[in-house]
């Protein structure tokens, strides 16, 4: 049965219990990812014994804000839009991710999962060589792209395929107003001497971008190119705290076979989609190593 079929098997009841939001469900986990973020950040600013320790978890949480960035412009994680955007555009800022942007290009990747000719995400090949692996994993090209198209956001009016007409201004005042953000932050620090941005968001950041890479591999990496969402993308079964800090997008065949079930009702949903899904592994380091071993066979 592939997704499509799965969903129509669905009564109209469990449809609705599992896409109900949950303002509660959003706000408690944004909330202790958040004090996680304070603690972590603390240690650092602080220089507490062993504080190093804290730069890759501080960093990891930093970056892992693209998850809940990932959740918000589906608009799923609070049960009003205002809600969800302004959260998106806090993650944005911080991830240097426009939001807008990211939301016009991460729905044409869900309407063209591993469609070779109209998936975004595919214009940037998989790793296929031990190198490319390693390049990829570093984060230095996702960092590069993303201030790339912030910078052409800004500057000019990119006809993207997968952005009407009709929002093209609203990508480029949103580009504007974030470097706008990111100089004014750049001008304080250097006025106040300042080196809070340099430890507890620059070098962090960087530390934490191949965690995430390593963990979005697994998304889509080695999935066959066809229009099954249970075929498409993986499910990695993974522990609590990754779950956490990703916002539960380990379920990632769910997420893809349904994307208006909340983060919060996947595990319920991947109870009833378990036997379907095609593809699934055993934890990350699984998956990535598996995956460095097909590069050097090749």
């Amino acid at each position: 049965m592939d997704h499509r079929a799965f969903i129509k098997s669905l009564s109209q009841e469990q449809r609705r219990e599992l896409t109900t939001k949950s303002n509660s469900a959003g706000l408690i986990h944004l909330v202790l990812y958040i004090v996680a973020l304070i603690v972590a950040g603390s240690i650092i600013y602080l220089e507490l014994p062993f504080w190093q320790i804290a730069l890759p978890l501080h960093g990891a949480l930093i970056v892992f804000l693209f998850t809940l960035m990932h959740e918000v412009i589906h608009r799923t994680v609070f049960e009003k839009r205002w809600a969800n955007d302004a959260v998106a555009w806090l993650c944005g800022i911080i991830i240097i991710l426009p939001p807008a942007w990211f939301r016009y290009f991460h729905f044409a990747h869900h309407r063209h999962t591993q469609d070779p000719d109209n998936d975004p995400e595919l214009a940037s090949p998989k790793p296929e060589t031990t190198w490319q692996y390693w390049k990829h994993i570093s984060g230095i090209p996702i960092w590069v792209g993303q201030v790339k198209t912030l910078f052409t956001n800004a500057l000019s009016s990119p006809e993207y395929d997968y952005v009407p007409d009709a929002g093209r201004a609203d990508l480029k005042m949103e580009a504007r107003v974030m470097l706008t953000l990111y100089g004014l932050a750049g001008m304080i620090s250097v006025i106040f001497i300042s080196k809070v941005l340099i430890w507890l968001w620059i070098i962090p950041a960087l530390i934490g971008q191949p965690l995430l890479r390593f963990y979005l591999l697994a998304e889509h990496g080695r999935c066959a190119f066809v229009a099954n969402m249970f075929e498409n993308s993986r499910t990695t079964f993974t522990n609590r705290i990754v779950r956490f800090i990703a916002w539960n997008m380990p379920y990632h065949s769910e997420h893809h076979a349904l994307p208006t079930v909340p983060f919060h009702k996947l595990p319920e949903f991947h109870r009833l989609t378990a036997e379907h899904l095609k593809e699934t592994e055993q934890g990350y380091a699984r998956f990535n190593s598996e995956y460095i071993s097909s590069l050097e066979r090749r």
